[in-house]
């Protein structure tokens, strides 16, 4: 075997692994073990490299970013279980139901604090499709339109920060989170705005489709819809300044703002009297399985990476994306659909793991700013839970969607907005400064610098004074 052979023997050696049906960290890891004493056995690599496994292993292990990760679950899944979504679901429809859509922009945008509290797509989707869709049902929503709202709408928690997934990608690309969130605030809430739109359009055009509720259904006016909206929306308010306010100001690291908002989750919950035991236990339990779930594949992806860089898989890759016609638009175009490809089949955390580490050096060496570069992919992964057939929003929902709803309605109602998802990376391809300063900015190519020393006579380190030219005509030496 050669040695050009390796690296793209190593992954394909993957694919098959995952294909097979191993868990992918166990894949990871495997492969890369599996082709490191390849590689020994031919002379490629030195037994030498696998001993930075390690030390890289304990970088991982005390990496503060990656402690986030629990602190936002944890709140997330406290939150799921506090009443917060049916509180906000149930007064935004009072808002909203008058007029047609209402009920749907009442989602949306219960969708999008959500995001901004939890950061889970699973208990934002669970929430909205067993509160709102039985109601949107009963006042003739189109299910297609009720499906395909409260899906997208769960998946805002996939850019729009706190996300997870941003926390991984920041990791990943060695860029600050904070930098992350500030680059993703922006296309999220353009996102949210194509969703209402959308929204409007077809109450527009298909008034059935989108019916506005019955004066009987709208129980609140005046003085108590207004103190029903104070005291529904200013619990998660606070939320979201505690853990957003904090960060973009400053005050705190995105690890201290989860850390805040987890207590502030567990205070809302005491309020609100669902804080217990159990829902404790199981918040905790849930916290722990994600979390190991995270390091586990982190580890497999260190080992892979630490064998592929070994057998020079990154100069492969590298050398695949600079022979492409287009130069920076091009290798942006194939990333995006090479992203959006490979999420029919794998989540957002495997594509992190595995794909990200392999395109961040060649983006970087393109002048590609890597903050750009990892919001870009982030709303491009969003279309990993809205992929018909495998969309995790779309099992989450119909596992709580009523059986009069058919999973093909499901499917179809999910495409209009993965469209629209898909518009809004080409969006940020097109304008770069929606992400703010850091794409306008861009990486700085290296530049070559020379530097001109005087010419100054060798002298020998260890040669006599007297031999030394200064030592000729100084006082020391007595001439």
């Amino acid at each position: 075997m050669s040695a050009e052979l390796m690296a793209p023997l190593m992954f394909l050696g993957l694919v098959v692994f995952l294909l097979l049906g191993y868990p992918v960290a166990f894949a990871l890891a495997a492969n890369g073990l599996l082709f490191a004493l390849i590689g020994m056995q031919m002379g490629l690599i030195e037994f030498s490299l696998l001993q930075a496994l390690p030390e890289r292993i304990f970088g991982i292990m005390s990496n503060a970013t990656l402690l986030a990760i629990p602190f936002f679950t944890f709140m997330g899944l406290i939150l799921e279980r506090s009443g917060m979504a049916e509180d906000l679901l149930d007064t935004m429809g009072q808002i909203f139901g008058s007029v047609r859509g209402g009920l749907a922009y009442a989602v949306v945008l219960v969708g999008a604090l959500l995001a901004a509290t939890t950061g889970v797509v699973a208990a934002s989707v669970i929430a909205m499709g067993l509160i709102s869709l039985p109601i949107m049902l009963r006042y003739g929503y189109d299910p297609r339109l009720a499906t395909g709202v409260i899906a997208a709408s769960g998946t805002l928690a996939q850019i729009l920060p706190p996300s997870l997934v941003l926390i991984v990608l920041a990791d990943q690309l060695g860029v600050s989170v904070g930098d992350m969130y500030h680059g993703a605030l922006l296309p999220a809430l353009l996102l949210t705005a194509f969703y209402l739109l959308y929204v409007m359009g077809v109450s527009v055009v298909r008034p059935s489709a989108a019916p506005a509720l019955p004066p009987a259904a709208r129980t609140l006016h005046g003085a108590a819809l207004l103190r029903r909206v104070l005291l529904t929306m200013l619990p998660p308010l606070v939320l979201i300044f505690l853990v957003l306010g904090t960060i973009f100001l400053g005050i705190a690291t995105p690890t201290e703002g989860g850390a805040m908002g987890a207590v502030g989750a567990l205070l809302l919950a005491w309020a609100k009297r669902r804080l217990s035991l159990d829902v404790l236990k199981q918040a905790l339990e849930r916290t722990l399985r994600l979390t190991s779930f995270v390091l586990f594949i982190l580890i497999g992806s260190t080992v892979f990476s630490l064998v592929f860089q070994g057998v020079e898989g990154d100069q492969w890759v590298e050398g695949l994306f600079e022979a492409l016609p287009g130069g920076v638009i091009g290798f942006l175009i194939l990333v995006n659909l090479l992203v959006f490809l490979l999420a029919f089949f794998l989540d957002f955390f495997e594509i992190a793991f595995i794909v990200v580490p392999l395109l961040a050096p060649v983006a970087a060496k393109l002048g590609i700013d890597l903050v750009f570069f990892g919001v870009l992919l982030g709303i491009n992964m969003q279309t990993s839970f809205m992929h018909p057939p495998f969309g995790f929003a779309l099992f989450y929902l119909r596992s709580v969607a009523p059986k009069t709803v058919r999973t093909a309605d499901i499917y179809w109602g999910a495409v209009p907005f993965l469209v629209i998802q898909l518009v809004m990376v080409a969006l940020v391809m097109a304008f770069p400064g929606l992400v703010g300063k850091h794409a306008e900015k861009g990486q700085e190519p290296l530049v070559p610098i020379e530097i001109e020393t005087p010419d100054v006579p060798f002298v020998q380190p260890f040669s006599s004074p007297q031999t030394t030219p200064w030592a000729q005509d100084s006082p020391a030496s007595g001439r």
